[in-house]
């Protein structure tokens, strides 16, 4: 008989996640954004700007879910894209600094879930570490 879900790291993870959606969910929409765009917000501002196929790996996405959001992003005003001159292949995106405006305004996102958690910040990093340590450790391929 398998466990209780309960029992299961894979749906505990995946319930958390869902919870912290609806926890994010009414200020997004407040600020006019979705979560993958938040998350596209957050990769471009940590790496100054990047390529659409390197948002997608950075999300774990495909390039092909990346491109109509960024496009919806760039109408709003929040990225510019740019085809690079060496590959046209390559398009280049960058936060514009209304982007970077709306980015300020999402750290409200990061106190909501401390304020709701009831968990330290010191806590929830060192939860985080210990997921991206399991993530790191089911990616790395078996020898």
């Amino acid at each position: 008989m398998p466990l209780p879900l309960d029992n299961q790291l894979c749906f505990t993870l995946y319930a958390t996640s869902m919870a912290i959606n609806r926890t994010y969910k009414p200020m997004l929409d407040e600020m006019g954004i979705t979560y993958p765009q938040y998350l596209v917000l957050n990769a471009l501002a940590e790496a100054g700007g990047m390529s659409v196929g390197s948002i997608a790996h950075r999300l774990a996405l495909e390039s092909s879910t990346i491109t109509p959001l960024v496009k919806r992003m760039e109408q709003a005003g929040l990225v510019t894209r740019q085809r690079s001159q060496t590959d046209e292949r390559q398009v280049q995106v960058d936060l514009t600094p209304a982007g970077r405006s709306l980015l300020v305004q999402c750290n409200c996102l990061n106190e909501t879930l401390i304020e709701r958690s009831g968990m330290t910040m010191a806590d929830l990093d060192a939860l985080n570490r210990r997921i991206q340590a399991l993530r790191e450790a089911l990616s790395s391929k078996p020898d």
